[in-house]
């Protein structure tokens, strides 16, 4: 897992300035790449567009600093499609302009330097976690298009929580059938942003359920069959879910037989009456590599 992630990221560093191709990812990571780009986001704590995008940005500051190249050359190597989008996200990135790298030079150059993964699987730690086949089933409930957040609370989820009517809780209620028969959060339709935008994501609060609606009220997602990764824990919260989304992430994903689907990525706690011992459990839905 280690070499292929690195591969791939040599194959991206190689093709900057040209296109980077999905599927020539998955040929060398052997994964999909919506697992690839899961897995990233998950071990370098940003999106892979917005790595791509600093690498490039980086690149540009040094070709600026030659007496050959100017913003124009710069823009389209790199792939901007105007210089005004070039200008303006070299500066939100650097915070000065290409026009001034020249005269940056004894102050506040700025560089964004190639990753490398070295993973360490951690051995003699337990994670309790069952493999459940499940058939298609809805999730109702009340979403919005949050930005993606690695580190803290997401104020944007928070306001979500905030805003669900007694109306709509209790309609998720009536309609909660399907195994965790509980009010979940849910994380789907991951992007990685575009050139000049960090990634968002669709965040749902609901319930899962395979009745036919109508939901009014209540938005809907429709999930395939699949087999689905559940992991539970139990502890201070939330400090010991957090730790089993890195473990999962860092340790039993690289280390296991499964890669991603692409589907939503679930989770709930059941008591908060004792901070110190929630019980939580996070879904994840995988197949068999290869």
């Amino acid at each position: 897992m280690q070499s292929s992630m690195n591969e791939a990221l040599q194959y991206i560093e190689e093709n900057l300035d040209s296109e980077i191709d999905d599927k020539e990812i998955e040929i060398i990571t052997g994964t999909s790449i919506y697992h690839f780009r899961r897995m990233f986001s998950f071990l370098a704590g940003m999106t892979l567009t917005a790595y791509i995008r600093n690498r490039k940005l980086s690149n540009a500051m040094f070709d600026l600093l030659r007496d050959d190249v100017n913003v124009t050359d710069a823009a389209f190597k790199y792939g901007y499609n105007s210089v005004d989008g070039f200008s303006r996200a070299f500066r939100e990135w650097a915070g000065f302009t290409p026009s001034e790298v020249k005269h940056q030079q004894k102050k506040r150059l700025k560089a964004f330097p190639k990753l490398t993964f070295q993973l360490t699987i951690q051995g003699g730690v337990d994670m309790n976690y069952r493999i459940v086949e499940k058939e298609a089933f809805k999730i109702i409930g009340v979403s919005k298009r949050v930005p993606m957040q690695f580190e803290g609370v997401n104020a944007e989820i928070e306001k979500l929580a905030q805003s669900i009517t007694e109306s709509q809780k209790e309609k998720m209620h009536q309609h909660a059938n399907v195994e965790p028969k509980k009010v979940i959060n849910a994380s789907y339709n991951f992007d990685d942003g575009r050139m000049e935008e960090e990634g968002y994501l669709e965040h749902m609060i609901g319930v899962l359920t395979d009745e036919e609606g109508p939901f009014e009220g209540l938005d809907v997602i429709e999930v395939s069959d699949h087999t689905w990764a559940v992991f539970s824990s139990q502890g201070p919260f939330p400090q010991t879910m957090q730790e089993t989304w890195a473990k999962l992430a860092t340790e039993w994903l690289p280390s296991s037989d499964y890669e991603l689907v692409e589907a939503p990525e679930i989770s709930f706690v059941e008591d908060y009456s004792n901070f110190n011992q929630v019980y939580s459990e996070i879904w994840i839905a995988v197949k068999k590599k290869g």
